[in-house]
């Protein structure tokens, strides 16, 4: 598999290797983890804070009559 070398702090590769100590896991593995967990937070708080816009501007009541309609009983046909 081809790779990509990248410069890290000493006191990061430090983190890696005791994780990696902990988990049995390789650093490749351990970063492709760290990089996704930190790309679905930053979706999470963008979307978050995009339901807060809609609360401030008074649009809360659509999403909840959207919520309803998952409860409807009808399939996805």
């Amino acid at each position: 598999m081809p790779g990509t070398t990248i410069r890290i702090r000493e006191q990061t590769r430090e983190a890696l290797r005791q994780i990696e100590r902990q988990t049995g896991e390789g650093t490749q593995e351990l970063l492709s983890r760290a990089v996704e967990q930190l790309r679905r937070s930053l979706i999470l708080g963008e979307t978050n804070a995009a339901y807060g816009r809609m609360r401030a501007a008074g649009e809360e009541d659509d999403t909840r009559e959207w919520e309803a309609t998952l409860a409807d009983g009808l399939t996805d046909d």
